[in-house]
């Protein structure tokens, strides 16, 4: 597998919302693995396909961090049935590096998805599995977690994204 550059804040890509995933093949499971890959090398507990560049609802978690093959998800056109109950706590994301601040999740999901397959499965998640699932999902409808910032805490956030905005754009 290869490992992917992940997109950083303020590429474009981060705030699109991707398109269903209409072909399982090997294309397809060969992204998600390459996905994997990087999000453990990061290292991550979630990466979604615009972290990575590809406008396509494709994300995949591991809470493990590599430690436990079994712990990982791929959740290809993934949508949120239900939700319950909410806990605020502290997030991070690959795209967003050194900016961390608490968001309220639902504290309980299910969702529907399919594997890379093209198999479906119903899933439910709690706690830190339920947020991080949440968290990818908003990436994969352009919304990335400093939106549920508000007060001193969203003009903190905006002054660190113009920073790594410059930051970027030096970069590049």
């Amino acid at each position: 597998m290869a490992l992917l550059p992940i997109r950083l804040y303020p590429d474009p890509v981060l705030r699109e919302k991707c398109s269903p995933v209409e072909t399982f093949d090997e294309e397809l499971r060969k992204l998600a693995g390459d996905m994997v890959d990087t999000m453990h090398a990061a290292p991550g507990i979630g990466l979604a396909a615009p972290q990575v560049g590809i406008t396509k609802r494709l994300a995949v978690v591991d809470l493990s961090v590599g430690e436990d093959p079994e712990q990982i998800l791929t959740l290809v056109n993934p949508k949120i049935l239900d939700r319950d109950g909410t806990e605020t706590d502290v997030e991070g994301c690959l795209s967003l590096p050194g900016i961390t601040d608490k968001v309220p999740r639902p504290l309980q999901v299910r969702l529907r998805a399919f594997d890379v397959a093209g198999e479906e499965f119903e899933l439910e998640a709690d706690d830190w599995l339920a947020r991080a699932i949440c968290h990818e999902i908003d990436h994969l409808d352009g919304v990335l977690f400093v939106d549920y910032l508000r007060g001193l805490r969203k003009e903190r956030a905006r002054r660190l994204l113009k920073k790594l905005a410059r930051q970027t754009e030096a970069a590049s």
